[in-house]
């Protein structure tokens, strides 16, 4: 009988509870990642469902005064006319609620919202602009956004900045741009205004703002652009996440900057670039047969850095808010 070891019966009790203990921990655990998956659902299901858009006015300084990294000449006639096909499309065409702020002549950048509020459920966070001649752009909006009876937070650190155009929302998380108009501080800000999400950081190399050369193209779909800085982002973006991305990568970068919407009665709708502005890329939105591809020109106000993100801030407000 050398060599065969003798097993008491409490050691095989000992040995049921351990298996007991760590089958009730598995079970416990499933059990938690089926309720974590099944919030995401929900939270995902909403994705893109907007009703209301804020669009403010197109000052006449913004042709000499706006801040840009072109020195192209913006035609002032044509960018409003631009602009008010862009309100139209979100008004008509999509059905929003569309809330028009006054230009101000003190602020040429005004028209771009974007940068201005985050929005996300019934929280918006008032950002405070990297340019310090953008600051008082927030002040409007904020009043704008307390009218629709959203829940107020604002960045009243003066060691934060950031800009809206810095913050890609997947519908899961948030992206954070790192750029000359957004620091750590304020992304930290955002985290703690929207603890129902993990927020990462992203540093920007080139281009003024994260969505510069990115955006959402639907659920879990990340539009990128093809250059190098915007390629190494994603990458940065698919380390950092627990979630799993699918990408369309178009030639141009700015081009990347698409305007997402989930609708009743319209289903998935993507406002991009024309043909007109980025041919090879509008080839590679065709691909997108589920969607409903609504072209929209911004030849005039991207040559003072603006894309069609920049231009709106979307709201989804429930009937009962």
């Amino acid at each position: 009988m050398a060599g065969i070891m003798k097993i008491s019966a409490a050691e095989i009790k000992c040995d049921e509870e351990v298996d007991n203990n760590i089958y009730r921990f598995e079970r416990a655990k499933k059990e938690r990642e089926k309720e974590e998956s099944e919030n995401m659902a929900g939270l995902m299901a909403g994705f893109g469902h907007y009703t209301h858009a804020v669009v403010r006015g197109i000052p006449a300084s913004l042709a000499k005064e706006a801040l840009r990294t072109s020195q192209a000449e913006v035609d002032l006639t044509r960018a409003r006319t631009e602009h008010e096909a862009y309100v139209e499309v979100l008004r008509t065409r999509l059905g929003l609620e569309v809330v028009e702020l006054p230009a101000d002549e003190s602020l040429p950048d005004c028209v771009f919202v974007e940068d201005a509020a985050v929005v996300c459920g019934e929280t918006a966070l008032i950002t405070r602009p990297g340019a310090e001649s953008r600051r008082r752009e927030t002040e409007v909006m904020k009043e704008a956004l307390k009218d629709l009876n959203l829940n107020i937070v604002e960045m009243t650190d003066e060691n934060a900045t950031l800009d809206g155009g810095d913050v890609l929302f997947t519908g899961r998380e948030f992206f954070v741009g790192l750029s000359k108009r957004t620091n750590q501080r304020g992304a930290e800000i955002l985290a703690d205004a929207f603890k129902d999400y993990a927020v990462s950081t992203v540093p920007v190399l080139e281009g003024l703002h994260l969505k510069s050369f990115c955006s959402m193209g639907g659920p879990g779909l990340i539009i990128i652009g093809s250059s190098e800085p915007a390629q190494k982002a994603l990458k940065i973006m698919q380390q950092m996440s627990d979630h799993r991305y699918d990408k369309l990568t178009v030639p141009d970068d700015i081009a990347a900057n698409c305007v997402y919407m989930n609708l009743p009665n319209k289903g998935h709708v993507l406002l991009h670039c024309t043909a007109e502005e980025f041919p090879e890329s509008v080839k590679v939105f065709e691909k997108l047969k589920d969607h409903m591809l609504i072209p929209v020109s911004n030849m005039e106000k991207v040559k003072v850095d603006g894309a069609l993100t920049c231009c709106s801030v979307l709201i989804s407000k429930n009937p009962n808010i």
